[in-house]
């Protein structure tokens, strides 16, 4: 039995805690997992950012998505934007740090995207500034914080918030938020991409929203492999 007030006590205590009020989000999880199936199902795009430990959890969960979670399955779109070394110390040396993630916002994201920003503070202005590019450019913008109010839950149209003062507590509740939201996705998966194939047979509820148009894509990415260089028609 481990003793009281012990570190490993002391920190089981406050994810329990936290986990009370983190159960809540299930239909919330369940909705996001839903709706980012049909966008990238559909041609569509997750771009993620975060800073220090979420940077990381931002790259585990595209590595999820382009790669998979449970099942084989396509890969689907989704770029960590903290990963592009080379575009994100050319932004920060030329236009200053606070705009590294809103200028990639500008040039990777589409209408009908998808842009998830990872703060446990909420108030890291390169991923408000990154926020507010997204409504520039017609992308829906979602935010994993610690607890609200903040300013970057109120830069995006959506916040799934931590209510935990304990940021290890955070980041350990959001990457369980990246396996949901995984999970969620590849549930719902098979039909969206039933209703790509055939939109016609997918009913519609007229209380609803209409999915969002989708744009088309074009242009040349180089892809590095084993140095070869190769270039793929996107």
């Amino acid at each position: 039995m481990m003793p009281a007030g012990s570190l490993l006590d002391t920190h089981l205590t406050n994810l329990a805690a936290a986990l009370v009020s983190y159960r809540r989000c299930e239909s919330q999880l369940a909705r996001w997992g839903a709706d980012l199936a049909h966008r990238l199902a559909g041609g569509g795009r997750l771009l993620v950012a975060g800073n220090g430990g979420s940077a990381a959890e931002a790259q585990h969960l595209t590595a999820e998505l382009v790669g998979k979670l449970h099942h084989d399955r396509q890969p689907l779109s989704a770029i960590a934007l903290h990963a592009e070394t080379s575009a994100l110390t050319a932004i920060a040396n030329d236009y200053g740090y606070t705009d590294v993630y809103a200028r990639q916002v500008r040039a990777h994201g589409r209408p009908g995207d998808v842009l998830l920003l990872l703060s446990t503070s909420g108030s890291s202005a390169n991923l408000i500034t990154a926020a507010l590019a997204a409504r520039e450019v017609g992308l829906t913008s979602w935010a994993l914080t610690g607890a609200t109010p903040n300013p970057l839950a109120d830069a995006c149209d959506e916040v799934l918030a931590v209510a935990s003062p304990d940021t290890q507590v955070v980041q350990e509740l959001h990457l369980v938020t990246s396996h949901l939201l995984c999970e969620y996705l590849e549930q719902e998966l098979p039909a969206a991409l039933a209703a790509v194939a055939d939109p016609a047979a997918v009913h519609h509820d007229p209380t609803e929203p209409a999915p969002p148009a989708r744009s088309v894509r074009t242009g040349v990415e180089v892809v590095l492999d084993g140095g070869t260089g190769q270039q793929v028609d996107a």
